[in-house]
This record gives C-alpha cells, sequence and structure tokens, in this order.
C-alpha cells in the first residue's frame, strides 16, 4: 500500500493553481457534504443492517475511516471529528422544513462543475481520472493542509 506522503504528494502535482486549490477547499467538502445529504435517506438493507449501519450515509463514512486509518492515525482521528460534523449537520437538516435531497443534489451539481473549472485552470486533468482513490485523498489533502498549519504531523 502507497504511503499517505506518496499520494498526497501527487495529488499536489496537480494542485499547485491558487484558483484551483480555492476551488478544491470550497468544492470538495461542498461535495462531500452533498453526497453524505443525497446518501441520508437511503436505508440500508434488511440483511446488510445486522452488520451495516442503517443509514448508507453513515455506511459510506464508517468503510472511509477504515481507509483513512490505513493510510494515517491522525489525518483519520482529523477525518472522524470532520465526519462527526457533517453527519450531525445532515441530520439536523433532515428535521427542517425541507426536501433535503434537492439542495445536496444542486449543490452536488455546482461543486463538481466547480471542481472541473479549477482543473481547467490548472491545465490539469483531475487526479481521479488516473486512479479513483484520488477520490478519497481530496479530502485528506485538505487536512493534511491544516494539520501543517497548526504544525501537526500526520
Amino acid at each position: 500500500m502507497r504511503s499517505i506522503e506518496s499520494w498526497l504528494s501527487e495529488y499536489n502535482e496537480s494542485h499547485r493553481h491558487v484558483i484551483n486549490k480555492l476551488a478544491h477547499w470550497i468544492c470538495v467538502p461542498a461535495i462531500i457534504f452533498s453526497l453524505l445529504g443525497l446518501l441520508w435517506p437511503l436505508k440500508t438493507p434488511a440483511p446488510l443492517n445486522i452488520v451495516l449501519p442503517d443509514n448508507w450515509a453513515v455506511t459510506v463514512v464508517l468503510l472511509s475511516l477504515v481507509y483513512y486509518f490505513m493510510l494515517s492515525l491522525r489525518l483519520a482521528l482529523g477525518m472522524v471529528m470532520v465526519s462527526g460534523i457533517l453527519l450531525l449537520c445532515i441530520s439536523w437538516l433532515e428535521h427542517r422544513p425541507i426536501i433535503l435531497w434537492q439542495p445536496c443534489l444542486a449543490v452536488f451539481i455546482i461543486a463538481w462543475a466547480g471542481q472541473f473549472i479549477g482543473h481547467m485552470v490548472e491545465g490539469k486533468r483531475p487526479s481521479f481520472f488516473k486512479d479513483l482513490q484520488f477520490l478519497m485523498i481530496g479530502p485528506l489533502w485538505l487536512l493534511a493542509a491544516i494539520y501543517r498549519k497548526l504544525h501537526l504531523s500526520y
């Protein structure tokens, strides 16, 4: 398995332009939030809910965290906190007079458009075209930048 440093270094190669970086700081969290919001109403089928949570958003978060813990204990712990906050916000929104999937779908589409615009400005293709695992590395890349600012190791 590749090291987290290797993943982050390669991801960074196509994320150097200030506009692309800004797009990722806005769009990656928006994509995660909207994806979890889209998955939130989907319930796990009866045979699977014996071993998995009853909710697909929570299931996806837990599976993602397994991957993150394999890459970096410290970044994974940060993602536990981030994921928990996102799930709490979605849970709160579920009890508001909105139809959750509609704004989540709009945010998902707009955020992906923002990502592609950022890469057009950068002049480089998104990393996930090379390896789909980079879809999981984007959030860690942002979190690693926060850790560096705070002088925390990962």
